[in-house]
């Protein structure tokens, strides 16, 4: 006979020990009937209660009065018995036939998996598998990378996914992190997130690294659409919903997302920080700047972190300790030979600043000298020369301006420059103008590690704990416990 009911229920507390409570027709449907005797057992991760004619335990009877049914409880306060089901707030009961498994709902389930293997590995000393989503040329995950190293975190690139192929052309020959192991995917998020196949392949990973594109939320790109829902993009609008997917299969114990300042506001985002919850995760959101790290570009990034529930992060901490720097433009320019080419008066840009001003308009050109400490936002599209993009003034003739270099692009986020090496001009700012600072995310990775060894420290004992205590029971899986329930 195949299972009868599966439900979710809260396991309450009594004087510090778990209780179990159940009632209702699904009790008497399974053959758990008033007076009928059954035991408690330790299954796979959490419990099953089996009749049994010298049981340990007796379902109970209740007569209502409104309508004198007759109700099956059960009340089970034995804490060794329900010791699997110990710091679960709830719980997955499956009603079988004279048979209930009960266990921690799946998100628990994931948790302890997720934790577990993160324990181990590190125990082990054992290199943390990444996972970068949507990752461009790879930026954000060497950076982050550079911040576990400095941690003391062996870590490898286990997957690497960028829709654009040219991007990820560029990663697979200039950026380390990427080698034979690493799965380089081209594939839309959202594909990739139900591509049961590739999944399967990747696996579950211990940090994953996430820049949902920000064209819908930036304010380029809500002005250019006349909108202020980021969700109505045709492109990429909905993404937020694979990647809620794909962290799910995902299963890492640490997610880091990067955007827009905007985005932090989004429905996307309320929807990633509700889902993650659910999911068992503590988020952490901060906006970091370029220059607070050391690096020269006044980048503004919003950052969400999400760690499994019981390890801690704290940006106070991290943001405690910036990078300070005095270093300047100067430090960053390239020589005149290399740039003397590059000068102009950019006659026409100061006539349409000029009109600007006249319309009321604040489209005003951003000038920067040698001698200052930070430059403007850098986007991937400077190479066009608009208007409000970032210019360099001469030295000695103010008269004349230039964009800055692919090469200065890249130091004024800090960027390593073989990252972009062999890149035209144009392709390489657009790989720049998509990432984040470098300072700021190493500096994030840095302190994702060491929180992540305080927390092994910290819970070591209780985990190994744990895990002796798991290794005594029966390994089964969520399909064995549903066809055992047969």
């Amino acid at each position: 006979m195949s299972m009868h009911t599966v439900t979710t229920r809260k396991l309450s507390e009594r004087d510090g020990s778990p209780r179990l409570w159940l009632e209702g027709k699904r009790l008497l449907n399974s053959g758990f009937e008033p007076g009928h005797q059954f035991v408690v057992e330790p299954y796979g991760l959490g419990v099953v209660l089996k009749l049994q004619v010298q049981g340990t335990n007796k379902v109970a009877r209740r007569e209502r009065k409104k309508d004198g049914r007759i109700d099956s409880i059960i009340d089970v306060r034995d804490s060794t018995a329900l010791a699997p089901l110990m710091g679960c707030k709830a719980i997955r009961v499956v009603f079988g036939e004279r048979q209930v498994f009960v266990s921690p709902m799946a998100s628990e389930l994931r948790l302890i998996r997720r934790v577990k293997r993160l324990m181990e590995r590190l125990k082990a000393g054992k290199s943390l598998a990444t996972a970068g989503v949507a990752s461009g040329g790879g930026v954000l995950d060497h950076a982050l990378h550079a911040g576990l190293r400095k941690a003391g975190i062996k870590a490898h690139l286990h997957a690497f996914n960028e829709i654009r192929e040219d991007l990820t052309e560029q990663a697979l020959e200039h950026n380390e992190l990427l080698n034979d192991s690493t799965i380089v995917l081209n594939l839309p998020l959202q594909e990739l997130a139900f591509d049961e196949m590739v999944m399967d392949r990747i696996g579950e990973v211990d940090v994953v690294c996430m820049g949902l594109p920000c064209s819908g939320a930036s304010k380029a790109g809500r002005a250019k659409r006349r909108t202020d829902m980021p969700e109505a993009h045709p492109e990429v609008g909905h993404l937020v919903a694979g990647a809620v997917a794909l962290l799910a299969k995902l299963n890492a114990s640490v997610c880091i997302f990067e955007n827009v300042i905007p985005w932090g506001n989004s429905a996307s985002a309320c929807i990633l920080r509700q889902q993650l919850r659910d999911m068992a995760y503590e988020t952490h959101e901060r906006v970091l700047s370029g220059p607070e790290f050391g690096d020269l570009e006044a980048r503004e990034r919003f950052y969400m972190v999400a760690v499994s529930r019981g390890m801690d992060f704290d940006f106070d901490a991290m943001a405690s300790k910036p990078a300070c720097s005095s270093r300047t433009l100067a430090d960053v320019l390239e020589p005149e030979e290399v740039v003397k080419d590059r000068w102009s008066t950019m006659d026409g840009l100061k006539a349409k600043q000029e009109r600007d001003k006249e319309a009321g308009k604040n489209f005003m050109m951003r000038v920067f000298k040698a001698e200052d400490t930070f430059i403007g936002g850098l986007t991937k599209g400077i190479t066009k020369n608009r208007s409000t993009d970032p210019k360099i003034q001469h030295p000695t003739n103010p008269e004349l301006l230039r964009v800055p270099t692919a090469i200065e692009h890249a130091a004024c986020k800090g960027i390593p420059k073989h990252l972009i090496e062999g890149l035209p001009q144009t392709k390489a700012n657009e790989l720049l103008g998509q990432s984040v600072t470098y300072g700021a995310a190493s500096s994030l990775g840095e302190h994702a590690g060491l929180e992540i060894l305080r927390w092994a420290n910290s819970f070591g004992h209780c985990v190994k704990t744990a895990l002796q205590q798991l290794r005594k029971t029966v390994p089964v899986g969520q399909s064995e416990l549903f066809s055992a329930a047969a």
